[in-house]
């Protein structure tokens, strides 16, 4: 079911993920094990056993990174998370479409994801 919005009960659909790419990502990521979302920003978050790990804002998927892990994501040639141009949050990085279309790929970086959101937690 979408979500409402705050004005007069009518899908809140603008900015946020499709539905049905969502729900897609969502069930390949799967495999992790207690994946939920929520809504944030326009967007979701994505969370593994309560914490965050990822983004899903405008159909493009954002994983956590930290100084172990964003190396991988500067050599594929992607960019942090830039909900506007005043806006960016370098501890997300943007999903390569090579990965997103690989089920195994996926859930292997976003298992690095949920451990440099752990990294992070800790620190």
């Amino acid at each position: 079911m979408p979500e409402r919005s705050r004005r007069g009960g009518r899908p809140a659909s603008r900015e946020k993920p499709s539905q049905a790419w969502f729900v897609d990502v969502l069930e390949r990521l799967s495999p992790l094990g207690e994946v939920t979302s929520r809504a944030m920003f326009g967007g979701r978050g994505i969370y593994q056993r309560g914490r965050i790990f990822a983004l899903a804002f405008r159909e493009r998927l954002y994983f956590k990174v930290d100084v172990e892990s964003e190396p991988e994501y500067l050599a594929a040639g992607m960019g942090p998370f830039r909900p506007s141009e005043r806006q960016t949050l370098k501890s997300y990085y943007e999903v390569p479409q090579g990965v997103l279309g690989d089920p195994e790929l996926l859930v292997s970086w976003a298992a690095e994801a949920i451990r440099a959101a752990q990294r992070s937690a800790r620190r």
